[in-house]
């Protein structure tokens, strides 16, 4: 059973999020929270599966809330909500380290397909939206410091073909399209992803590509050659 917490100021909202919650087979509401501070309070008392957080709420904001929550070592996941589209809560919550971003009015079967995915240990953003986001001026809120330089340090955890993998990662690829194009089996671009994911310490796909952009793998700075995709959004896992 997964067990979700609502956060959300408006009452309306947190009935229409737990009449939906409700409704699905295998998931059950485990509190409610007004704000911000109630959600860390209510996650660390009832220890949820997976906190659904509006992004903008009085007093902490879900921001403040979700680094609160990821600090203090839970083992809930955290889906941000927002009304108000690809804005600076939304990544600010990535930032924070949230699992996944939705809007508002995303169709009830992707707010459950979402909450599975997090509760799961995935995203709930699929990469390529991750990349627009960061390519809509994110970038300057996850990553505020200098540039990194093409042979950012950081990437020589990683092997060649890690390299490879993060690269298609951060391009919104499925493991399906990376087995492909790396012409390798899905068992093994899983179990790769699984080995880059630890190594550059990143608890999903969304972190993983944020790591890509952040030290050059991937975005303006990955050179002319980058493609873009505009793949939908979708919950992706490793």
């Amino acid at each position: 059973m997964i067990r979700v917490l609502v956060a959300d100021d408006q009452r309306l909202q947190r009935l229409a999020f737990r009449m939906l919650v409700e409704c699905e087979p295998g998931m059950t509401i485990a509190g409610e929270a007004g704000d911000g501070a109630a959600a860390v309070r209510l996650t660390a008392a009832l220890r949820p599966d997976v906190v659904v957080m509006d992004a903008r709420m009085p007093g902490t904001d879900g921001i403040e809330a979700t680094r609160q929550i990821v600090a203090s070592g839970s083992r809930a996941g955290v889906l941000i909500v927002t009304g108000f589209g690809l804005d600076e809560f939304a990544y600010a919550g990535l930032a924070a380290g949230a699992s996944g971003f939705l809007l508002k009015d995303a169709a009830p079967e992707e707010l459950i397909a979402g909450i599975r995915a997090v509760a799961a240990g995935g995203a709930a953003v699929s990469p390529a939206l991750a990349r627009r986001m960061l390519d809509a001026g994110a970038y300057d809120v996850l990553a505020p410091a200098a540039p990194a330089a093409a042979g950012d340090p950081r990437l020589s955890v990683l092997s060649g073909r890690e390299r490879e993998v993060l690269a298609a990662v951060a391009r919104g690829q499925t493991n399906a399209e990376i087995a492909r194009d790396l012409v390798l089996a899905e068992s093994t671009v899983k179990k790769h992803i699984r080995r880059m994911l630890a190594k550059v310490g990143a608890r999903d796909r969304v972190q993983a590509v944020i790591f890509a952009y952040d030290t050059g793998l991937a975005g303006p700075r990955a050179g002319a050659g980058t493609k873009t995709y505009s793949s939908p959004s979708r919950p992706i896992s490793p």
